[in-house]
C-alpha cells in the first residue's frame, strides 16, 4: 500500500513538472538568435521584442510551434530593416518554415539556406539584396513558394530540383542566360525583367493547338453532302432540345409563382395555407439557446414579407414581424435528409458561434416545409454591393472595405473548417451569403446546407461560377472547395466583376479564366476594378491579395492553402485589426502551419 502511495505522488509530482514547464516554455535559442538580429540592423519601426516577453504569445512577426519549443515563422515585411543580414542570428532558427522579409532594405548577398530544411515559404522581395541565387536552394526539400522580385541578384539561374515549389517569382533582378529546365514549368511573369531567354513556357497549350489543327484538317476532308446534313440534324436536335427546355422552365416557374401566391397573402405569410394544410402541423419553431426572440411560428407566417432572392438551396424572405423585429426566414426546397438527421445537423451549425459568422437563430421542420431563420442584415449582401445598383447613387466599396470584407469571410469559414471536429464545411461560399457585421468585416451566412440538400445541377449562371472544378455533385462538397469558392469572391472584390457575366457582344465570361488569360499576358493592372484604381498607393496590397486569390482558384484541390493559412496571408497583406481578434482565435491561427503565405508575384508596373 505504501509502495503504491509512494508511486502515485512520484506521477503527481511529474504532471505538476510537466504542466509547470510547459505553462514556461519557450524557444531560448531561437529567442536570443532574433534579439541579437535586431540588435545589429538598424529598422525604422519599433518591434515589441524585448527579453522578459515570449515571442511565442507576444512579439511582432513570430510564430511558435504548438508545443512553444522553437520559431517556425518570422513575418516582418515592411518594418524598415536596414543592411546585411547578421551572421548567426536567423540561420541559427532550424526549425523555420516561413520566413518573409519583404519590402525592406536588406542589401548583401542572400542568407546560406542550407540550415534550413522544413522552409516552405521565402519571400525576400523588394529588397536590394546582390550577389548571385544560392545552390544551397537545393536543399529545401519542402519549398513550396520562393518570391526573389525585385532585388539586384545577378548571373545565371541554378539548375536545381524542388520538387513541391508551385510558385516562383524572380522578376526584375539583373539574372541572364536562361531559364533551367527545372523552373521552366513556371510563366513567363516570374522572370520578367531580367536579361534571360524566355523561350516558350506553354507545352500543354501548344499541344491543344496542335490537336485543333488536326480536328480542323479532319473537318475538312469530309464531303460537303455529309457536312450538310451534319448541319441539319444538329439545327433541328438544337431546336428541339430549346422547346423542351422552356416547357420544363415555364412549368417550374409556374409552379414556383403559384407557391409563393399561397406563401404570400397580402404582404404576409400565411399559416393556414403554408401549414394547415400539413400534417405535422402541430411542430413548433425551435429557437437555439441564447436567441432572445419571443415570437413563434404563427407570428413568424403573419409577418409582412419581402421576397429577398432565390438562391441555391431555396427561397429567402425579408420578415417584419409585428413587434417591429426583422429577420430573414429561408425557405428550404429539396431537402434530401429525414427529420433526426436534419435537427442534428442544425444542431451543429446553430452551436457555432462566431463574429464573422450569421448565427442561425431557429428553425422549422415538417413534412412539408422547411425553414431556418437568420438575423436581418440591413446593407445587403456582398454581392449586392458590388454588383446591384448602377449609376451615380452607387456607393463604390473602397480598398480598405474590401479587405476587410475578405479577412471578416476568411475568419469566418476558418472557424467554420474547425468545428465537428474539422469536419465542417461551409458548402455554398459566394457573395451573396456575404455579409458586413457592425465593425464591418465580412460575415458569411448559409453554411452547411450542402450536405443536406438533393444534387444541385447548376447551369451557367452566377452561383455556377464559384464551383471548384472537381464538384459535380452539390453534397459533396469539401472544405478545399470551400477555398476555391471564396478564391471566387476575392476575384469580385478585386475585380468589381460577376463570376460569370456577359460581355455586350453576350459572350459568356467565366471570372477565374479571364484573370488567368490577364495575368498570363502581363497584363495584371487590367484585372483590377476601376474603381480601385481611384485610391493611391495600394498597388502592391492588390497584388498580394490577387496572388493569395490565385492559389485558392487552383485547379488542383490538394494544391489550395486551407482557410487558417489564408487568414494569415490576408492579415500580412495589411495590419489591421489583428490585436482584437478573440483571444482563443488568436492563440490558435499563430499555431498553424500555414504553407502559401506571403507568395506574392508583383510585375514591374506596380513597383
Amino acid at each position: 500500500m505504501g509502495y503504491f502511495l509512494y508511486r502515485i505522488f512520484l506521477y503527481s509530482v511529474y504532471l505538476i513538472g510537466l504542466i509547470v514547464f510547459q505553462g514556461n516554455a519557450e524557444p531560448v535559442e531561437d529567442k536570443k538568435a532574433l534579439l541579437e538580429f535586431v540588435k545589429k540592423l538598424p529598422i525604422s519601426r519599433t518591434l515589441n521584442w524585448n527579453v522578459s516577453s515570449s515571442p511565442c504569445t507576444s512579439w511582432n512577426g513570430v510564430t511558435c510551434s504548438k508545443d512553444k519549443s522553437q520559431i517556425v515563422a518570422i513575418e516582418l515585411p515592411k518594418v524598415g530593416f536596414h543592411g546585411t543580414i547578421p551572421p548567426n542570428t536567423i540561420n541559427s532558427i532550424k526549425g523555420l518554415q516561413i520566413l518573409n522579409l519583404r519590402s525592406n532594405n536588406f542589401i548583401g548577398p542572400l542568407p546560406d539556406f542550407s540550415v534550413w530544411k522544413n522552409l516552405s515559404v521565402v519571400n525576400l522581395s523588394n529588397n536590394n539584396f546582390t550577389g548571385t541565387i544560392p545552390l544551397s536552394l537545393s536543399n529545401l526539400s519542402r519549398l513550396a513558394c520562393l518570391n526573389l522580385a525585385n532585388n539586384s541578384l545577378f548571373g545565371e539561374i541554378p539548375d536545381i530540383n524542388l520538387p513541391l515549389l508551385q510558385q516562383l517569382n524572380l522578376s526584375n533582378n539583373n539574372l541572364q542566360g536562361v531559364v533551367p529546365v527545372s523552373f521552366q514549368r513556371f510563366p513567363k511573369s516570374a522572370f520578367v525583367g531580367n536579361n534571360i531567354s524566355l523561350g516558350t513556357f506553354f507545352p500543354v497549350t501548344l499541344q491543344c493547338y496542335k490537336n485543333c489543327s488536326k480536328s480542323q484538317k479532319h473537318v475538312g476532308r469530309l464531303s460537303g453532302t455529309v457536312l450538310l446534313g451534319i448541319i441539319v440534324v444538329g439545327a433541328f436536335l438544337c431546336l428541339a432540345a430549346f422547346i423542351v427546355l422552356m416547357f420544363v422552365l415555364c412549368s417550374k416557374r409556374k409552379d414556383e409563382d403559384a407557391f409563393d401566391g399561397k406563401l404570400m397573402k397580402g404582404g404576409e405569410m400565411s399559416p393556414e395555407k403554408m401549414v394547415s394544410r400539413n400534417q405535422d402541423a402541430n411542430n413548433k419553431l425551435f429557437f437555439f439557446e441564447g436567441c432572445n426572440y419571443t415570437f413563434d411560428l404563427e407570428d413568424l407566417l403573419r409577418a409582412s414579407a419581402e421576397v429577398l432572392g432565390k438562391g441555391t438551396f431555396g427561397a429567402a424572405y425579408k420578415a417584419i414581424l409585428e413587434d417591429a423585429t426583422t429577420v430573414v426566414v429561408k425557405r428550404l426546397k429539396e431537402v434530401a435528409v429525414g427529420k433526426k438527421d436534419f435537427e442534428q445537423h442544425m444542431d451543429i451549425v446553430g452551436s457555432l458561434k462566431h463574429e464573422n459568422v450569421v448565427e442561425l437563430k431557429a428553425y422549422y421542420y415538417s413534412k412539408d416545409e422547411k425553414l431556418i431563420v437568420y438575423d436581418y442584415y440591413n446593407q445587403g449582401s456582398i454581392s449586392a454591393l458590388l454588383h446591384g445598383k448602377r449609376g451615380e447613387d452607387k456607393v463604390p466599396l473602397d480598398w480598405n472595405t474590401r479587405i476587410k470584407i475578405a479577412l471578416g469571410a476568411a475568419r469566418g469559414l476558418a472557424h467554420i473548417h474547425s468545428e465537428n471536429g474539422g469536419k465542417l464545411i461551409h458548402g455554398n461560399v459566394k457573395s451573396s451569403n456575404i455579409f458586413l457585421n457592425t465593425k464591418q468585416y465580412g460575415c458569411v451566412s448559409d453554411l452547411g446546407l450542402a450536405t443536406i440538400m438533393s444534387s444541385v445541377t447548376q447551369p451557367v449562371s452566377r452561383a455556377a461560377g464559384y464551383r471548384a472544378p472537381e464538384v459535380t455533385d452539390t453534397r459533396k462538397a469539401t472544405q478545399a472547395s470551400d477555398v476555391y469558392s471564396f478564391g471566387v469572391v476575392l476575384l469580385e472584390l478585386l475585380t468589381g466583376k460577376s463570376p460569370i457575366h456577359t460581355t455586350r457582344g453576350d459572350e459568356i465570361i467565366h471570372l477565374v479564366r479571364w484573370v488567368h488569360s490577364v495575368v498570363r499576358e502581363e497584363w495584371t493592372a487590367e484585372v483590377f476594378d476601376l474603381e480601385l484604381m481611384r485610391c493611391p498607393n495600394i498597388e502592391e496590397e492588390m497584388v498580394e491579395m490577387l496572388q493569395i486569390a490565385m492559389s485558392c482558384v487552383v485547379r488542383m484541390h490538394d494544391q489550395r492553402p486551407k482557410m487558417s493559412e489564408i487568414v494569415s496571408m490576408i492579415e500580412n497583406v495589411r495590419q489591421i485589426d489583428i490585436e482584437n481578434r478573440p483571444s482563443s482565435e488568436n492563440q490558435a491561427e499563430s499555431e498553424t502551419q500555414h504553407t502559401f503565405s506571403q507568395c506574392d508575384t508583383p510585375p514591374s508596373t506596380t513597383e
